[in-house]
């Protein structure tokens, strides 16, 4: 890895050069794995499954070439900026059209920027990709801190919160004035934390994940067939599907050393995220049919910049920071300060809890624009980047 300093801008380019040396030791390691017996279930209820995992190594040591991803990563523009004493790593991509909106777009764990690359067309383009060019952005999508090209917190208290406000800065650092901003997962939360906050500049934010959604279960209502339907599937994540989310809310150094040290580890612990994703990721590897755009090639890049960047664990310890938020919030009996700009949401068929529009308006007062796809799960602008695009620029074209 390499940076070329700027010191007008203090906005250093950035460009990604990973030694042959750490491809050659991952091999190795993959190639060393000790594997366990076959699951005794026969679906993902034990876990991720011996098959799925043992063809992603297979593929991941004879056939994926990590050269490539780290070509299209450098072919875009990266930068890096200090910002609360943290380094943050961004790509920012200006559109040709000039009058194209400024977006902050926030990624997820067990995301990255990787999961992103396939909306940056849509965005920037639309004219390329079906759209008008009144729909363009111009797109910034920072890495976490922690996550990937980041730099790692040195100190406790870089939540939901703290993060927003380091966008904010970020936005600002970069000339924009008047702004949007988006996120799924873990961005999701950080992007809600931005509306709340309602930075200057801050005309509005898109969610694809009602991730306050688990510290007002109570609050949400289970009358209509969508509303309990929802509940359940809500339920189910946490009783049946929490494990991942467990353990790094409470103990994120503990995995982390395993994240750490065993490649097909950190592959099978970042695999374990939810029932629709996992079946979606282990069909492309188990029968060669990607589902959308979640080929092995893009799984394997995402795994791969985890390793080679080895922020197993301080990914792991935002939820650690998230689980405390939770708690801080339930115990205070407070309400949260309102939302102070226009929300949009959209609700993927294949989330972990497909919000209907009663709970997104429970959480946002006042929504202001809201879609049910028809196709599309968690990791919807990795899956189905088209699809996204299409519901951000709907969601904010009133905006403009």
């Amino acid at each position: 890895m390499s940076t070329t300093i700027d010191t007008t801008t203090l906005i250093p380019s950035f460009q990604i050069e990973i030694p042959q040396e750490q491809l050659d030791d991952l091999r190795r390691r993959v190639t060393a794995t000790r594997w366990p017996t076959k699951e005794l279930a026969p679906d993902r209820s034990q876990g991720v499954q011996l098959a799925t995992l043992q063809e992603l190594a297979r593929y991941w040591t004879s056939e994926y070439d990590w050269r490539k991803c780290e070509a299209r990563l450098n072919a875009l523009p990266q930068f890096t900026t200090e910002i609360d004493g943290v380094d943050i790593h961004f790509i920012h991509v200006r559109s040709r059209h000039e009058n194209a909106m400024p977006l902050i777009m926030t990624h997820g764990w067990p995301g990255s920027v990787v999961e992103l690359l396939d909306t940056v067309g849509p965005l920037t383009d639309p004219t390329a990709h079906g759209g008008n060019e009144e729909d363009a952005f111009h797109l910034v999508l920072p890495s976490l801190p922690g996550y990937g090209f980041s730099g790692q917190p040195t100190e406790l208290g870089w939540e939901n919160g703290r993060i927003a406000q380091a966008w904010a800065e970020l936005m600002n650092r970069l000339g924009y004035t008047r702004y949007v901003a988006q996120g799924g997962d873990v961005g999701a939360a950080v992007t809600d934390a931005m509306g709340r906050q309602a930075p200057e500049g801050l005309v509005g934010i898109h969610v694809n994940l009602l991730a306050t959604a688990l510290g007002i279960v109570d609050l949400l209502p289970k009358e209509s067939k969508e509303e309990r339907a929802a509940h359940e599937a809500l339920a189910t994540f946490t009783h049946d599907g929490f494990g991942y989310f467990l353990e790094q809310s409470t103990r994120p150094q503990t995995i982390g050393y395993s994240l750490l040290d065993s490649p097909v580890g950190l592959a099978a612990w970042m695999l374990d995220h939810d029932t629709d994703s996992y079946y979606k990721i282990s069909r492309a590897f188990v029968d060669g049919e990607p589902v959308g755009n979640l080929t092995r090639d893009s799984i394997v890049d995402n795994i791969t910049l985890y390793w080679l960047t080895g922020t197993g664990a301080s990914a792991a310890r935002w939820y650690w920071e998230f689980g405390r938020f939770l708690a801080a919030a339930g115990a205070s009996g407070e309400a949260p300060p309102p939302v102070r700009v226009p929300v949009g949401f959209s609700t993927f068929p294949g989330e972990i809890w497909a919000a209907p529009r009663s709970w997104a308006e429970t959480v946002y007062p006042g929504l202001a624009y809201f879609n049910e796809v028809d196709r599309g799960g968690h990791f919807a602008a990795w899956e189905e980047p088209e699809i996204f695009a299409a519901e951000v620029r709907a969601a904010f074209r009133p905006l403009r």
